[in-house]
């Protein structure tokens, strides 16, 4: 295991892949590759992406392109729906020792490209606190938030953990490693459930759910439903993590959007299964009831049916 992170691959260059690859460029512009179809690095190099206002050109590789140097880290930050098509383009930069962070939402995404590669490639990890918004080319944001990022047990970091978390402090971008990750990996399941689905079925900004006390009463109905959950997997969050939670929504910009709400918006097939889909079907293993989560579920597939998305 090497004790340095010289070569970096992102796949995603959305509102979050996008946020991370110019934090790391801004360290060295040749530290950072995104790894694109051919179709995708010709439309980038066409308009050029812009990051609070700050242009960036980045390195663009195709997938299969063996003359590329191995990864030592890849970052995957696309949506659920282009998660299939991400593990076939990344698997060809992984060799022995490469470290795959995965910051998709849910759950399972950890699973599904250790499938594939192998689950000894993977660390855990989640982004959480960040309210960056890409339109077009553009991405925008005021709280660039945190990655959360481990192994399952962190009481004593492991080298690659140790490695990654410096290159995160050099490139200034925040991240928090927790002594126990699937707690964290839950926490963060139970936000997502929480905001990203109460913010697309009443289609509002984090400001809502900072001032209206009824959007703020659905999406805590919808997050304890989760904490119902945890109980019965023995990983019992509770008032402390809705505490945490509020906090969290609180500071973020009032603007800003959840990538759920931006799917909908524009027309795009969301990550619900990832969230209320996942509730009910715990539910119904566990005989836990889940009416609030069935309920959004079914709006959102409702939205999703109506805008005929893609």
């Amino acid at each position: 295991m090497k004790n340095h992170i010289n070569n970096v691959y992102i796949v995603g260059l959305g509102a979050m892949g996008g946020m991370y690859a110019a934090k790391l460029q801004d360290i060295d512009p040749g530290l950072v590759k995104v790894i694109a179809s051919p179709e995708r690095i010709k439309n980038y190099q066409n308009s050029e992406i812009k990051v609070n206002g700050s242009p960036y050109q980045f390195n663009y590789v195709k997938p299969g392109d063996r003359s590329q140097p191995p990864a030592d880290l890849i970052i995957v930050a696309v949506k659920a729906p282009q998660l299939a098509a991400a593990i076939n383009d990344l698997s060809t930069f992984v060799y022995d020792d490469t470290i795959v962070i995965s910051l998709l939402n849910g759950i399972s995404s950890e699973e599904q490209i250790g499938e594939t590669i192998g689950m000894k490639h993977l660390l855990f990890a989640y982004g959480v606190g960040m309210d960056a918004v890409r339109a077009g080319s553009t991405i925008t944001y005021s709280n660039p938030g945190r990655i959360v990022f481990g192994e399952k047990d962190n009481s004593t970091l492991s080298q690659r953990v140790q490695a990654i978390k410096e290159l995160f402090e050099k490139a200034g971008i925040p991240h928090h490693i927790p002594a126990d990750m699937y707690k964290a990996l839950w926490f963060k399941f139970m936000m997502n459930t929480g905001i990203n689905q109460a913010s697309a079925v009443l289609k509002a900004p984090y400001g809502e759910f900072q001032q209206n006390k009824q959007a703020r009463k659905l999406m805590l109905m919808a997050a304890e439903e989760v904490i119902t959950l945890s109980h019965q997997m023995g990983i019992f969050l509770g008032q402390d993590d809705i505490d945490e939670f509020t906090r969290i929504v609180d500071g973020l910009g009032a603007d800003g959007k959840t990538s759920m709400l931006q799917d909908i918006e524009a027309g795009r097939k969301s990550e619900v299964d990832l969230f209320a889909g996942k509730v009910i079907e715990l539910g119904h293993k566990y005989q836990v009831p889940t009416p609030i989560n069935e309920t959004l579920y079914t709006i959102i597939r409702a939205l999703e049916t109506s805008r005929e998305v893609i």
